[in-house]
């Protein structure tokens, strides 16, 4: 298996094949619109708009599972991210990262790279980094600064 040979629901009702994503350096991020974190959407779409031309994508998959800090429908998250922080990359929909119904790209993603607490994801705006050969390279935690995982994808651009 890798990462390739899943799709995922978008956020439009579409189904997406992550086949679309090879030979792109990806950003794949679990999100919410109701967290402390969520002001991240600003830099991952500055980062985004600088390296799109380049191969880079940003993943975004809202999550609920963290304090119910993602309400609402796909279509409504998908508007707030465009409304307050002018989203421009994929949004899929809303996804669960942890438990019996885990997105089975989350599991992948998991068991590629674990993080400090395990498998487990720890909290809204984990992120991992996948190469332009789908190879799952990195894992962020949430707290970590969009300018430190930007000289990351520099090195794979």
């Amino acid at each position: 298996m890798s990462i390739y040979n899943y799709s995922i629901l978008a956020s439009d009702g579409k189904h997406v094949s992550m086949e679309q994503y090879r030979g792109k350096v990806l950003l794949i991020v679990n999100t919410a619109t109701g967290c402390g974190f969520t002001p991240q959407y600003e830099g991952l779409e500055k980062m985004y708009k600088e390296f799109k031309n380049k191969g880079f994508e940003v993943l975004d998959f809202p999550c609920n599972q963290f304090g119910h800090q993602a309400p609402g429908t796909d279509k409504e998250i998908s508007e707030f991210c465009q409304l307050n922080y002018q989203t421009t990359f994929q949004t899929f929909s809303k996804i669960k990262v942890n438990g019996e119904d885990t997105s089975p790209l989350y599991v992948y993603l998991k068991n590629a790279l674990s993080g400090l607490v395990g498998k487990n994801i720890k909290w809204n705006f984990t992120k991992f980094l996948v190469n332009r050969d789908g190879q799952v390279i990195k894992r962020y935690a949430p707290i970590t600064k969009i300018e430190d995982i930007q000289k990351d994808i520099e090195k794979l651009l």
